[in-house]
């Protein structure tokens, strides 16, 4: 305790404010990476109709927020160390912290134990990489090690802030003729990765360094994956600004960088649909040449019933193909916002979903079901918050997710199982769909359009929706138009 009484502690770089977090990213250091480059005419010439839009969109760092804060158990005997942990890859974590002891590998174990869930880097390996130095301090004694709750909100690697920018341009017939997109983010993963990546090894007295980022190539992707638009589009340039240092410790958080590019790319959607007079469903269809993509699209909104809102509520639609080669995924659903405290509450979600043969399609709709509440959580209530100096938000009072009250009403997911087909990464598919028909919903009760996660309805913002574009998708898809 002496020793904890006479430490020193300094302070940190100054952090940006929050509300400047978009353009610190964006003002950033940066390698432009060109993802796609597909151009017939120039944008400016195709926009010389008038009717082209600009928009950005943002969403703020993110936890993983466990329930359960880290532990792991450890024990060192005979010159060999176990360590119990519920890290997503004992394999590189065995590999680490080897490193980081100056250990062989082989006489170090790291065993799977069940913990909460969080989908990503939480603070689960940087607690068996505690536990791990302890236990060297004590042969023979295991040593478990539990995080705080303030330790895990404030300690953890998050999932990136992120910033969108979406230029387009529609051609006399209403169809995108020109599309320009460019994200600024990380690379979102930092494991599997040497010793440095961990925190206890970061502070040692002979400290390893923290590895430097670098871009997951695609189709894969990090900060860019799903960024480039599935949609037929003749001119279309989509740019990655890959930001190497952020202000905050950030790694993996489920679908990385295809929630925000997902998000934006169908909100995006849905403005350039208003901007044409289309429905927003029959606009997609208009630009999918996929027959399977356009299979999960109208499946999603036959099963929804899409049509005109009613008063005070609204309704919006997103689609996906996450990573641009594993499974489809349509969302339909309707939100309520209250007039007088602008709070925003999902009703009924409908999802289709095409992984391919489906072998346990249970097991799919599980999958879509929990990307449907989490990203419900990330896009109307998560925020991580900081000042200059340190991250405040280290409990559930500063930092909230979804609570039982905020789950929607009800969720639907419809499986397409495709016999003999190949089998498509289901898991992380919804997340993007679901915070954009949310949006997309938003925007159609009230007339505003947010564009920044989570959103935050000013309630004297709330105006009325425009349901007229909702009344041309059945009667085209019984014509057989889409």
């Amino acid at each position: 305790m002496r020793t904890l009484a006479s430490a020193r502690w300094a302070p940190g770089p100054t952090l940006p404010r929050p509300g400047e977090i978009t353009a610190t990213l964006q003002q950033m250091p940066a390698e432009d990476i060109v993802v796609l480059d597909r151009r017939e005419r120039v944008l400016a010439d195709v926009g010389a109709t008038g009717r082209s839009l600009d928009a950005q969109y943002a969403r703020p760092y993110l936890a993983h927020g466990p329930i359960g804060p880290s532990c792991a158990v450890a024990r060192f005997d005979s010159g060999e160390l176990t360590v119990w942990t519920h890290s997503q890859g004992v394999f590189p974590l065995r590999a680490a912290i080897a490193e980081m002891l100056r250990m062989p590998a082989e006489r170090v174990r790291c065993v799977h134990a069940e913990g909460s869930g969080c989908y990503g880097q939480d603070g689960a390996d940087d607690a068996a990489a505690d536990a791990a130095l302890l236990a060297r301090a004590v042969p023979g004694r295991p040593v478990r090690v539990q995080w705080m709750r303030e330790q895990e909100q404030q300690w953890e690697p998050y999932g990136p802030a992120m910033v969108a920018g979406a230029r387009g341009a529609l051609d006399r017939a209403g169809r995108i003729a020109a599309w320009d997109y460019q994200v600024w983010s990380n690379t979102h993963a930092r494991r599997p990765g040497p010793a440095g990546v961990l925190l206890a090894a970061q502070a040692l007295a002979d400290p390893f360094e923290p590895p430097p980022p670098h871009p997951i190539p695609m189709p894969e992707g990090g900060g860019d994956r799903n960024s480039v638009p599935i949609y037929r589009i003749p001119n279309a340039r989509v740019v990655y600004h890959f930001v190497p240092s952020m202000p905050l410790r950030v790694s993996a958080l489920r679908s990385l960088g295809a929630h925000l590019n997902v998000f934006a790319i169908e909100s995006f959607m849905d403005e350039l649909a208003s901007a044409a007079g289309a429905d927003p469903v029959a606009f997609r269809l208009d630009h999918l040449d996929d027959p399977r993509a356009r299979d999960v699209v109208r499946l999603a909104a036959e099963r929804f019933g899409w049509s005109a809102a009613p008063p005070g509520s609204g309704r919006g639609f997103a689609f996906a193909r996450y990573k641009n080669l594993a499974a489809y995924c349509a969302i339909a659903l309707d939100v309520s916002v209250d007039r007088d405290s602008g709070r925003i509450k999902v009703g009924r979600v409908v999802a289709a979903v095409d992984s391919g043969q489906a072998v346990n399609p249970d097991g799919i709709r599980n999958q879509v079901e929990g990307a449907i509440v989490q990203a419900t959580s990330w896009t109307l209530f998560e925020r991580v918050a900081f000042d200059p100096e340190r991250v405040t938000s280290r409990d559930w009072s500063g930092y909230p997710i979804l609570r039982f009250d905020a789950v929607p009403a009800s969720v639907a997911v419809h499986v397409i199982d495709r016999p003999g087909a190949p089998y498509l990464g289901t898991g992380e598919c919804g997340q993007g769909p679901a915070s954009a028909a949310i949006a997309n919903a938003v925007a159609d009760a009230t007339g505003t359009r947010l564009r920044e996660m989570p959103l935050r309805m000013p309630a004297q913002r709330i105006s009325g929706g425009r349901p007229e574009r909702r009344s041309t998708f059945h009667r085209r898809a019984a014509a057989g138009m889409i």
